[in-house]
């Protein structure tokens, strides 16, 4: 028998205005609906609507988990410093982690993820590949102090999250668990009724051979994907690749000076020479981990310093400043060019290609210089895929111009291999007496992310519009007004519950019926039974939230049609 919710008791304030600080969509919503406060930035209190839908995502993705061998356990959230050092993510995550003392002055952290402790809870627990493979899971709040953070609950300072992990001894093992995760995945997104997409990530400073993220397509998404229109080819933009053929470069003259005063910036060199933009060579300078580097892109196209920053993991990128100019005779600002520079190291997207000729800084002051070939006047010391990719680009697998989307990242799953395991040197007595070093996959959800994501898919102009699995209830019954009403809503409700349908009914006293069927849409509950004008002919109204389609049934009827889809 499922329990009957009575607005009357239960603790709600809907809003009919948007909070001041809201941008998104689920943000706005969420908050107007009673289901999230916020608390401070970045940090919320879910109320007891928002943590019905919470808990009800959880038990899609523990069954599912369950579902595939994976065995839930619960890490603590307050970690020591000692076991990501061991790793060099303390370092490597910097201002983004929650750290403290305790009042010995020993140093932890808020967890932001636990690949560090599962990797030494298996190192204790486990010693022979008789007990491999094994897939680890929990469901627990994450920490990370996001400098901006926003959107609501899609970007916030805690939350909650899905992270598993499997362990074998072969990477035909891993590989397996890889398959099965990302199988698991596809089902509870589909349960939860996510439209999502499967793209090619780069694994970044994870580390690892192979990766992909599961994105739910939203305007207020952060990441954005790249979809090919011909092929199933689909990938974050981080991870879109072009492959460039080399040129006969032989045919060109030899570089020739021009003279470009006033001309730093290559909007202003390209006016002056009248040329377009893409004949330029543009070359951004960045420190990697303190060493200045070259990155050379065509004039037309942007540095993506995120996917530089990915390829380059976990070394830390940052822009060049003033001062390192300085005694750097090479190094003419606004002027710079490949050819000539000393001592550093040079970066080219692919479209840089061998045999290519560009217009580029001639490394001296109002001075550029043409015909400057690659591989003739200048080495490219490592090719990365490093533009911000545009709309158009041609597809890596077909060629097709490639779309552009946004969307929120839901899911990750990563195949690591032994990078942590051979940090804490994980290994087990293999079938030959000898240690075998164990091989590892992560695999992460953002439970409370794809609260925000599915707001964000399935709301309308009327409010939220939850999937009948994680809705708070299954029928909103709404009394409209009267004791008769009343008295009818209540009798349905503890019928509907009675045969095992999840009940939400508005029996609140003194509230007009216009207010309560806008608060019905607002919740976003997927079915709505109204005691009206006819209830004393025992006759009721059921409207579908997502269609709108309306229906007047008898009492029996309702039970009888409610209890089927239930």
């Amino acid at each position: 028998m499922a329990q009957v919710q009575r607005m009357s008791r239960l603790m709600i304030k809907t809003l009919r205005d948007d909070p001041a600080d809201a941008e998104t969509l689920n943000h706005k919503l969420l908050v107007r609906a009673g289901y999230v406060r916020r608390t401070a930035a970045g940090i919320w209190t879910w109320l007891p609507l928002g943590k019905k839908v919470l808990e009800n995502i959880t038990r899609v993705v523990r069954e599912e988990m369950d579902a595939i061998g994976g065995q839930e356990v619960l890490l603590p959230a307050l970690l020591p410093k000692e076991s990501y050092d061991a790793s060099g993510r303390y370092h490597e995550y910097g201002d983004l982690l929650f750290k403290l003392q305790d009042r010995k002055g020993a140093e932890y952290l808020l967890g932001p993820t636990h690949e560090e402790i599962f990797t030494q809870v298996v190192k204790d627990q486990i010693t022979s590949y008789k007990d491999l493979p094994v897939i680890l899971y929990q469901i627990q709040t994450k920490y990370r102090d996001e400098a901006r953070p926003r959107a609501g609950v899609l970007r916030g300072r805690e939350f909650q999250m899905k992270d598993s992990y499997s362990f074998d001894t072969t990477d035909e093992g891993l590989i397996e668990a890889y398959q099965l995760h990302r199988a698991a995945y596809i089902r509870i997104f589909e349960r939860l009724g996510l439209d999502h997409r499967i793209v090619s990530a780069v694994s970044g400073a994870m580390g690892g051979s192979a990766s992909e993220e599961f994105l739910a397509p939203a305007p207020a998404g952060e990441d954005t994907f790249a979809d090919c229109p011909a092929c199933d080819y689909a990938a974050n933009t981080e991870a879109v690749t072009f492959k460039a053929t080399p040129v006969d470069g032989s045919a060109h003259g030899p570089v020739e000076e021009l003279d470009t005063p006033d001309t730093p910036t290559i909007e202003t060199l390209a006016a002056h020479l009248g040329v377009p933009a893409s004949a330029t060579l543009k070359n951004l300078l960045v420190k990697v981990d303190g060493e200045i580097v070259a990155v050379g892109v065509p004039g037309d196209r942007e540095v993506d310093l995120g996917k530089l920053g990915e390829h380059l993991a976990p070394a830390v990128v940052e822009l060049v400043t003033a001062e390192d100019f300085e005694g750097r005779a090479d190094l003419v600002r606004g002027y710079v060019g490949p050819q000539g520079l000393e001592k550093v190291r040079y970066i080219a997207d692919p479209r840089i290609a061998a045999g290519t000729t560009w217009i580029t800084g001639a490394n001296k002051p109002g001075t550029h210089a043409k015909n400057v070939v690659v591989g003739r006047d200048f080495e490219v010391d490592d090719y990365l895929d490093v533009v911000v990719v545009e709309a158009g680009d041609p597809c890596p697998k077909c060629g097709t111009g490639l779309k552009l989307d946004r969307a929120i990242e839901i899911g990750h799953i990563f195949q690591l291999g032994r990078k942590f395991a051979d940090a804490f040197q994980l290994d087990v007595l293999g079938q030959n007496g000898k240690p075998v070093r164990v091989t590892m996959g992560s695999y992460g959800i953002g439970v409370s992310r794809a609260v925000a994501a599915l707001a964000e898919q399935t709301a309308d102009e009327q409010g939220l519009c939850w999937p009948r699995e994680i809705a708070p209830a299954d029928v909103h019954v709404v009394a409209a007004g009267k004791a008769l009403q009343t008295e009818l809503a209540l009798d349905v409700a503890e019928k509907l519950a009675a045969a095992g349908v999840r009940v939400m009914v508005d029996d609140r006293a003194g509230v007009s019926p216009g207010v309560k069927f806008t608060d019905a849409e607002l919740i976003g509950i997927p079915k709505i039974l109204v005691a009206g004008r006819r209830s004393a002919e025992g006759v009721l109204e059921l409207k579908d939230r997502r269609t709108g389609e309306r229906e007047e049934l008898t009492v029996d009827e309702a039970i009888a049609r409610l209890t089927v889809q239930g």
